[in-house]
């Protein structure tokens, strides 16, 4: 199976839960996650914009070990690519812009709106949100996912979660069909 390579948006490395699929999926060769360090700074910006209390330092080791761990995913090279595109949102460009020099098939956001078809097209890149682009994987490999998933899930020791407590948490973070399509492979997660 040729993996597909995605660029993930900020609102993807952050809130965790999600973030911890993307990776372990990269981790299990199922997706080749990309990433720049634009990007990482975006998701803990938000973090600390939402959470004032944590510090930015101890953010940069979940960033760092992330790089480390997660091959050939910093994508460099694409500011120069910047001024020339066009999106809704001008402070958005520079993640079509990765996902250009980074030959990523896909972004994937939650924030459709942000990158029209018309934009992205003409690249061949495609714009996922993270609930479709996680059931298309499920449909795809459903016995490589459901063991990332156990594998996330096995992680996540203060508190435990139960599968339907973690599939619940799923649905919060806006993975209802991924949610629901795991149910019928709650025995493997």
């Amino acid at each position: 199976m040729r993996r597909f390579a995605v660029l993930l948006d900020a609102n993807i490395l952050y809130p965790a839960p999600m973030r911890d699929i993307f990776m372990q999926l990269a981790a299990d060769d199922v997706i080749r996650a990309k990433w720049t360090a634009d990007i990482h700074r975006e998701w803990i910006d938000a973090l600390l914009r939402n959470e004032p209390h944590r510090q930015r330092a101890a953010l940069e080791r979940p960033r760092d070990l992330m790089d480390r761990a997660t091959r050939d995913c910093l994508v460099a090279g694409y500011r120069s690519l910047i001024p020339a595109l066009v999106l809704p949102d001008p402070d958005d460009r520079h993640v079509l812009a990765a996902a250009i020099a980074g030959r990523c098939d896909a972004i994937v956001t939650s924030n459709l709106q942000d990158f029209p078809n018309a934009a992205t097209e003409p690249y061949g890149i495609e714009v996922r949100h993270p609930d479709s682009f996680l059931s298309g994987c499920l449909d795809l490999v459903p016995g490589i996912f459901c063991e990332s998933i156990r594998k996330v899930r096995a992680r996540l020791v203060a508190p435990p979660l139960s599968v339907e407590e973690y599939l619940a948490v799923l649905a919060r973070q806006k993975l209802a069909v991924t949610a629901a399509e795991l149910e019928r492979y709650s025995a493997l997660l």
